[in-house]
């Protein structure tokens, strides 16, 4: 099978990726951010490499049910890790403490007329989940939503708010930011594999635009 992602290994994978969030923010658009352990360090260089994000809107790909003081708040590490330290005036948040079927609702209106994104950063799971789409679940086959709920299939165990898979498809660029020993197998799967399921980062490559990786050694170990 022909690799369809540009993969590269780096020692300091954050940096790469905060370089290119800053390129992208120069150019404005609609971006939208991810959570999880991989991205904080990324989001600190970002904000030191480009202070004024008043040119982009910023999005989620996904949030926990949780109000944002939480620490499981997806918004509230973005929102430590970047957000407060640079000008960001246009920042739309998922209300997950809404509960899964009121904050999607509420973040689907807030998406309006937005059916293309220019940029989406993603993480991924040892389990191959990308936002809170987790494997061989029913939201993988949602088509007519843009955002939905979710219920969580690993710790925390908290009902979630996600965009869909075409939304997340149907961006201008996809980078994966993805490391730790932990996730080789899952890389495997979603970079090299045959597209499934039960891989849902397997699915997501941009229709009609570029999709691109940037690993750890650790994380790239089999790919």
């Amino acid at each position: 099978m022909a690799r369809n992602i540009d993969i590269t290994v780096s020692e300091d994978p954050a940096q790469v990726v905060a370089e290119r969030l800053a390129a992208v923010v120069r150019n404005g658009g609609n971006i939208v951010l991810t959570g999880g352990g991989s991205v904080g360090r990324a989001y600190e260089l970002a904000a030191q490499l480009e202070s004024d994000w008043t040119t982009v809107d910023i999005w989620f790909t996904d949030e926990r049910c949780v109000p944002v003081e939480d620490e499981r708040s997806n918004y509230g590490m973005v929102d430590e890790k970047l957000l407060s330290r640079v000008r960001a005036p246009r920042v739309h948040r998922m209300h997950g403490e809404l509960g899964r079927e009121e904050g999607s609702a509420r973040y689907e209106a807030q998406l309006g007329p937005v059916d293309r994104f220019d940029f989406i950063l993603l993480g991924m799971g040892p389990d191959g989940h990308v936002a809170s789409l987790f494997p061989a679940q029913p939201t993988l086959d949602v088509t007519e939503r843009k955002a939905i709920g979710a219920e969580a299939q690993l710790e925390p165990y908290v009902d979630r708010i996600t965009l869909t898979l075409p939304m997340l498809r149907g961006a201008r660029e996809i980078l994966f930011l993805v490391t730790g020993g932990d996730k080789a197998d899952a890389c495997v799967r979603a970079f090299d594999g045959e597209p499934s399921r039960e891989t849902p980062a397997s699915l997501v490559r941009a229709i009609r635009g570029a999709t691109s990786a940037v690993l750890d050694e650790a994380a790239a170990a089999r790919v």
